[in-house]
């Protein structure tokens, strides 16, 4: 199958800003004090460097229903289409609470395991492929009933009822979940409402079998809808997202509380304005030629293999930054929502954090080539479609 070089660019931009939101997490000097989206505590620089992170995780799933579709309908064996969704799903949750989560956190006693985008997009394989041969118009029709299934139930207490609770955690609202004294769960991104924009871009993989041309018109319209119907119901501020905007001390402000939507879990108006950057960005890819898309194809030809050694590239430098700071390793607390961070004051301010971002997309670029080389020079090699 033909890869389409304008997915390849868009999933490589995402992840390429997704890698700023891991280098402030782990390295920014007030990432263990506060959310970056608190207006109370903020700063406009620091908002919008979380805001517009905020993209990557919904259009990575958009565009994994989108592949999916893509892999499906050019696939000769159905029947065998099916069975790789399934066992690539089930091969995304292994690596989530295993590799990933020691990436993240350097805690060799897992006293937390942290169920996130890869954990979500697993489990949404294994939904999708008993949809495979749904129309996609259906698919879609149903895309959208999950998703305002997922706001109408958002914010329920089940408390009492432990086993209940777990599965309405899993399925619409994340929590912390304190399994035994020295273990904790974190559902981070619930199944339902993820699997709900897997399956959209599932559904709309359709459009990207249409020639250049119209898709991309398809796509900038596509992008002026998501976005008018984002406005509309944001400034209306009474459905669509738990947290209602209001009037801040200065228009700034003001404007960053519209824009502050919620995405644990995501809400409706969270999956408008950010489908309609990604439709927008996809429009772009489609119309604008140039070596940024070249660049940027190399990072997302190889998605998974990316995502697997920047973790762990980010929190090794980041170490190391500490230790140029002073600190010694005795300093380094290796617990549950720590990441390694002394207990002192530490870390770079944000100037810092753009530096070290641009340090590490640039160190991935060549190993990503290389990688990206060696898939296309040997599809013979079935373990490489699992990385």
């Amino acid at each position: 199958m033909k890869r389409i070089t304008s997915i390849d660019a868009v999933r490589g931009l995402v992840m390429v800003v997704m890698a700023l939101d891991h280098v402030r997490d782990l390295i920014h000097v007030n990432a263990l004090a506060f959310d970056p989206t608190n207006l109370t505590s903020t700063t406009p620089p620091l908002f919008f460097t979380r805001w517009i992170t905020h993209l990557c995780a919904p259009t990575f799933v958009f565009l994994s229903g989108v592949s999916a579709y893509l892999a499906y309908t050019n696939s000769s064996d159905p029947a065998n289409s099916k069975k790789f969704l399934l066992k690539r799903g089930l091969w995304l949750v292994l690596l989530e609470i295993t590799i990933i989560n020691f990436g993240i956190w350097f805690d060799i006693h897992f006293g937390v395991i942290m169920l996130q985008v890869i954990a979500a997009i697993g489990v949404g394989f294994i939904l999708l492929s008993f949809f495979l041969r749904v129309k996609p118009l259906h698919n879609f029709i149903i895309a959208i009933v999950i998703t305002l299934l997922c706001n109408a139930v958002v914010g329920l207490n089940l408390s009492q009822f432990p086993i209940l609770g777990f599965f309405y955690n899993w399925l619409f609202s994340p929590n912390l979940l304190q399994i035994t004294p020295n273990f904790m769960l974190l559902i981070n991104y619930p199944v339902l409402p993820w699997f709900g924009i897997m399956l959209a871009g599932f559904a709309c993989g359709v459009l990207f079998t249409q020639s250049t041309e119209i898709r991309a018109k398809r796509f900038i319209s596509i992008s002026a809808v998501l976005l008018l119907a984002f406005v509309l119901l944001r400034f209306v501020n009474v459905w669509g997202d738990p947290a209602p905007w209001s009037v801040q001390k200065d228009g700034l402000f003001t404007f960053m509380s519209f824009m502050n939507i919620s995405k644990y879990p995501p809400s409706l108006l969270f999956i408008l304005i950010m489908l309609s950057v990604a439709f927008l960005l996809l429009y772009i890819a489609e119309k604008v030629e140039g070596k940024w898309k070249e660049i940027m194809s190399v990072y997302g030809s190889v998605p998974m293999f990316y995502y697997l050694i920047h973790f762990y590239l980010i929190h090794s430098i980041s170490l190391l930054v500490l230790l140029a700071q002073g600190f010694a390793w005795s300093d380094f607390r290796f617990g549950p929502f720590q990441f390694g961070r002394p207990e002192a004051p530490s870390g770079l301010d944000l100037t810092g954090v753009y530096i070290f971002w641009i340090g590490v997309v640039i160190v991935l670029y060549p190993l990503c080539k290389k990688y990206s080389a060696y898939k296309k020079h040997h599809p013979e090699k079935i373990w490489l479609r699992y990385l």
